[in-house]
């Protein structure tokens, strides 16, 4: 049975909106088609109308689902180096409330219109929530380890945990470059190549982490002093931290993540060394942490891949993809159109699942967001209506 869904303005991402458009679903769930108020005009069609706009489903392309018992528990704007800490000192706790939480995450962003996740693990307590979802989830296993002489024990240990999220999408990734020595970088590349797959790492998300491999000082080291890490082995690159550790991973497809202090140099070197690059905003957690948001104009102006994420519950107070377009809008004046190519068919492209979702066109099963715009295509709510 057919579905017919039409709404002020529909927004199928791969063409132009259409206003009055009417959106045709299979039971399955599948577009039909895609049609314009005057295709229906001749046609006695039972046609559902809305007030807003219909779009894709989203995707989020970096999350920490294990971390969704830690809502509200770390203060915010205490840096980088402090909100580690914090989480290393918090992320344990009972079971039943982390599972619990993680159940409530993903039920939360399934409301809020995702329809795929980009999901850093630690551990393998979140297979049974991603086996269970009606999300689709792509794991990024996360190996960390700053110390060269352990970095085939550590890839060991991730070996196996990726082993225990079978059947399920994953990937083994470096956690951030001030966590990951250039022997664990390297193999982290050498298993992204010979499984075929893409990675993810958290890239240059406080001034501290430049300041470290530049010239080896700033917040870092009291964050070894804390976790009581003899880094003596450590020489600075002098150079920052993009240019320092991008080399180790040559052209492998990779999502970098934050992204907050990446200057013109940084995304000319990384444009130079890798044409499979995608730059991930978390906006929300960016406020959230540090009190800062990337150079957004300058990313733009660069014309690179752009793609969106919440990141976790212990930096951000909601996992809605809708929230953060709005704080981009808000803050950085993006436009709703280049806010949906990025919430969208960028990270289905990252994801390599783009076939399927991230665009309303005939054969996808992108599922269908209602949201409220104003008539020059400014956000008005961050609320989503989840049709299909």
């Amino acid at each position: 049975m057919l579905k017919y869904f039409s709404a002020d303005w529909i927004f199928p991402v791969s063409t132009p909106p259409i206003k009055n458009g009417v959106v045709v679903v299979n039971s399955d769930g599948k577009i039909e088609e895609v049609l314009t108020r005057e295709d229906t005009e001749n046609f006695d069609l039972d046609i559902v109308k809305y007030k807003g706009a219909i779009v894709p489903g989203f995707i989020n392309t970096h999350c920490h689902l294990e971390l969704s018992h830690m809502l509200n528990q770390i203060p915010e704007q205490t840096g980088l180096v402090e909100f580690v800490q914090h989480i290393i000192k918090s992320r344990q706790g009972d079971i039943a409330e982390i599972k619990q939480a993680m159940y409530a995450a993903d039920q939360e962003m399934f409301e809020n219109g995702i329809v795929a996740v980009g999901d850093i693990s630690n551990q393998i307590s979140s297979k049974e929530v991603k086996e269970k979802s009606k999300i689709h989830y792509h794991t990024f296993i996360e190996a960390m380890g700053f110390n060269p002489d352990r970095a085939v024990a550590i890839m060991d240990d991730v070996k196996r945990i990726k082993q225990d999220f079978k059947p399920l999408k994953t990937s083994i990734v470096p956690h951030a470059p001030y966590s990951v020595s250039s022997e664990l970088f390297k193999l982290i590349k050498e298993e992204a190549e010979k499984d075929n797959t893409f990675i993810s790492v958290h890239n240059q998300e406080t001034d501290n982490e430049n300041a470290f491999f530049e010239n080896k000082t700033g917040g870092f080291l009291d964050l070894y002093e804390f976790l009581g890490l003899d880094i003596t082995f450590f020489e600075p690159t002098h150079k920052t931290s993009l240019q320092s550790w991008l080399p180790y991973i040559n052209a492998q497809k990779t999502l970098l993540v934050h992204n907050t202090v990446s200057s013109k140099a940084d995304i000319a070197f990384a444009k130079e060394r890798n044409n499979n690059l995608y730059w991930c905003l978390c906006p929300q957690a960016n406020l959230y942490i540090e009190n800062a948001l990337p150079d957004v104009d300058l990313l733009m102006d660069e014309n690179v891949k752009i793609t969106l994420g919440t990141d976790s519950l212990a930096s951000n107070h909601q996992l809605n993809m809708l929230s953060e377009m709005l704080t981009l809008q808000t803050c950085k004046q993006v436009s709703f159109e280049k806010l949906l190519s990025w919430a969208t068919i960028n990270g289905a492209e990252f994801l390599e699942l783009d076939q399927q979702i991230g665009t309303i066109e005939v054969g996808k099963k992108p599922g269908l967001n209602l949201i409220q715009l104003s008539a020059d295509f400014k956000i008005e709510s961050d609320k989503v209506q989840r049709l299909i």
